[in-house]
């Protein structure tokens, strides 16, 4: 009896106070004393409730205090919430590469980046959300959809400081001259009732933007044999073969100051047993293992898309150009099919190994030979010099997200499956694969730190992938073929980029003399 009126009144006394709490999250807001005034955030718990639950976690654990809003875009928006900009003797160039040591799955929803959002940065994959944050300046609508919403700002001074902030001088990296004007004081949570002058804003605006996909997606490689689903923002590139210990493919996840998980795939000839290329791994490590570099944590057999495989696990210690010791992890794959000898190595600080170990697991489990890459050979030589005329499409890639995208999958198509098929291509393709290499990584590091340029890249580059697709209605057969139609696309882009707007400031100047 007692025992169930016991049952009764906890029941009853976790029923009256569940809204009670969920009406103090509600009524929770942030404030955040800057040295140019105070914002005070609300939040959207309905759309992004781990999003807020992790931002009023991280405020009251203090990790926002003595930081600084460390990226400054006028007219886009200010973000801030690095650990690493707090903390006594890291380097300005490493703030905005900090997280809390863990990251927290996205939540899209349909709230629109207008003026005075608080959403939550990331870097290419989804669900990296951390400790940073931004606040849109002005609206950004193109965000919508891509990055979690989860608050805004409700006062008159928040908005006012917003414009103090946003408006500073900045250097080329988008960090405020006056670095001390960019401080964050603290950020403290406070009752809503305690706050006197909140605006009376209508409800967020919402967006018919479609959420960003964050699933895996399949990647298929036609040129190399291969297929595999690849985590969704992770970047998929074909470095220049420079030489012959430059894998095939590289796929890389979100960089951090604590964290960089990659995956290598190359694609060697072989005329040995799966036995031989074991013993030629272990000749390579024996003397990092012998000066105490490496240590083997596990050794085991597996299976890729049915054919047995080699795996090896192991820790190393390593020095970076600024002599700083990383402890790091990895894990080899071997395998051989058809005269070919495969690796897949997974890489990673030691720290932050296992974060990812999902992510590459998927990538493992799905890998799959689709039998159409270059011809096996005993001599690699023959693999090396065929993929040097490739590379990744690293402009493109960085507008588009992935280079799983539409855009960039035609974009290879086209090199791959047309250029490429004659010697004339193929020598172009080398010609200009030297000239684009030496400036392209620079310009997709910056898409990737500024969306505006990005969006502006991807405006430009449609004129080009327009004229393109008319060599889908083509038969290339001949070299005198591949020479026409390409010299014929050539001046096409040349009338579209640079004929059309001289013709249109031209025209511009004329209406102006006779008005």
């Amino acid at each position: 009896m007692n025992k169930k009126f016991l049952f009764v009144v906890f029941t009853l006394l976790v029923i009256a106070l569940t809204p009670q709490a969920l009406a103090e999250l509600d009524d929770s807001v942030v404030v955040l004393e800057t040295f140019s005034g105070d914002i005070v955030i609300e939040f959207f718990p309905d759309d992004a409730p781990n999003h807020v639950d992790n931002f009023l976690k991280l405020t009251k654990d203090g990790v926002y205090d003595g930081t600084y809003f460390h990226r400054i875009i006028y007219g886009f928006m200010i973000q801030g919430g690095d650990p690493l900009s707090s903390q006594a003797g890291v380097p300005m160039s490493q703030w905005g590469t900090g997280n809390p040591g863990y990251s927290i799955d996205a939540e899209f929803n349909d709230i629109s980046h207008e003026r005075g959002t608080v959403s939550m940065a990331r870097s290419n994959d989804p669900n990296s959300a951390g400790s940073q944050f931004f606040i849109v300046h002005k609206d950004s609508t193109f965000l919508d959809g891509e990055y979690t919403a989860f608050g805004r700002i409700i006062t008159q001074e928040s908005f006012e400081t917003l414009d103090r902030i946003a408006e500073l001088q900045t250097l080329p990296n988008d960090q405020a001259i006056a670095t001390n004007e960019s401080s964050l004081v603290k950020a403290t949570i406070k009752d809503r009732s305690e706050i006197s002058d909140i605006l009376d804003l209508k409800p967020p605006t919402k967006t018919n933007a479609t959420p960003l996909d964050t699933e895996p997606q399949l990647y298929t490689n036609n040129y190399l044999g291969i297929s595999f689903y690849s985590p969704v923002g992770w970047l998929i590139q074909s470095p220049p073969k420079t030489e012959p210990s430059v894998p095939d493919l590289v796929v890389l996840g979100p960089q951090t100051s604590s964290s960089s998980p990659a995956i290598s795939i190359s694609i060697d000839g072989t005329s040995g047993t799966l036995t031989d290329e074991i013993n030629k791994l272990q000749k390579t490590i024996d003397p990092l293992i012998r000066q105490n570099v490496l240590t083997i944590t596990d050794e085991g057999q597996t299976t890729i898309d049915g054919v047995q495989a080699y795996i090896l696990r192991a820790t190393g210690e390593f020095e970076n150009l600024n002599d700083d010791v990383r402890k790091i992890g990895f894990s080899t794959i071997l395998f051989v099919d058809d005269n070919r000898v495969y690796t897949i190595q997974y890489t990673n600080h030691l720290s932050d190994y296992y974060t990812y170990e999902e992510a590459v697991s998927g990538v493992i489990k799905s890998f799959k030979l689709i039998h159409s890459g270059p011809a096996s050979s005993e001599n690699s030589e023959m693999v090396t010099n065929s993929d040097k005329e490739g590379g990744g499409c690293l402009i493109a890639t960085a507008a588009f997200g992935s280079e799983m995208a539409p855009q960039v999958q035609f974009l290879r198509e086209i090199r791959d499956n047309t250029v490429m098929s004659t010697q004339s291509g193929t020598a172009f393709m080398t010609g200009f694969n030297q000239f684009y290499y030496s400036f392209s990584p620079y310009v997709a590091d910056y898409e990737r730190e500024n969306p505006v340029f990005k969006e502006a890249v991807k405006v430009t580059l449609t004129p080009l992938l327009t004229s393109l697709t008319l060599l889908n209605y083509v038969d290339v057969d001949s070299e005198q073929e591949m020479l026409g139609y390409g010299i014929g696309i050539i001046m096409l882009n040349i009338g579209m980029y640079f004929v059309a707007p001289a013709a249109a400031i031209i025209a511009i100047k004329n209406r102006i003399k006779l008005q």
